[in-house]
């Protein structure tokens, strides 16, 4: 059973410029460059952990993890999916070629979530497709690697929760740069009092 722990809010980094934090890992993960590929991408996208789920070997580190990510990023293993502990809210997302997924282009991403994908020669297994609380999948001709899959999930993930300046029509780059993000007041909910508008209201 996916039990959905509590966590503090020092568990995980929010970035500067993407609101929410998100985690990724793979079910049935066997090859070392695999894991080494994905955790790299899942280091340099800014994931705050990184996990897999009955890997048919340990994995510590790998040679195609050159950013040495596993020194880094918080990384669990768990044998089974009853083994499985996600922090309260976050929504699990199966990556997986199933024929109601949702297309990755028209899916609103969850603000706390975790990714999973399948092994390399097969698909998530049913169990945790049950428990996903959303699946999507990458509109390809066929099948890529398990790394390149995750890698394409977390940078359309970065483009959607992330601040830039918006895409032109055309060809070409913003033709407005990014205003700089403004703190607004704190708005306080209630009877009125300390609220932004309550020193303006006279008797």
């Amino acid at each position: 059973m996916l039990y959905k722990g509590a966590a503090s809010s020092t568990d995980f980094k929010e970035t500067d410029s993407m609101r929410g934090y998100f985690a990724i890992g793979a079910e049935g993960l066997s090859k070392p460059m695999n894991f080494g590929n994905l955790v790299r991408s899942a280091h340099a996208f800014g994931a705050s952990f990184f996990f897999t789920i009955n890997a048919e070997k340990p994995f510590h580190k790998a040679k195609s993890d050159t950013s040495k990510s596993h020194v880094r990023l918080p990384y669990y293993t768990w044998s089974g999916i009853d083994e499985m502990q996600l922090p309260r809210g976050c929504q699990l997302v199966g990556i997986e070629l199933t024929d109601d997924a949702i297309d990755l282009p028209s899916f609103g991403h969850p603000m706390l979530a975790a990714y999973v994908l399948g092994p390399e020669r097969g698909s998530l297994s049913p169990e945790l497709l049950e428990l996903c609380d959303h699946v999507i999948r990458i509109p390809t001709a066929f099948c890529v690697n398990v790394a390149t899959a995750g890698a394409i999930v977390m940078y359309d993930r970065v483009r959607a929760l992330g601040r830039f300046a918006e895409r032109p029509v055309g060809a070409g780059g913003p033709q407005a740069v990014l205003a700089e993000h403004v703190h607004g007041r704190p708005v306080f909910r209630g009877n009125g009092f300390n609220r932004p508008d309550s020193a303006s209201s006279g008797s």
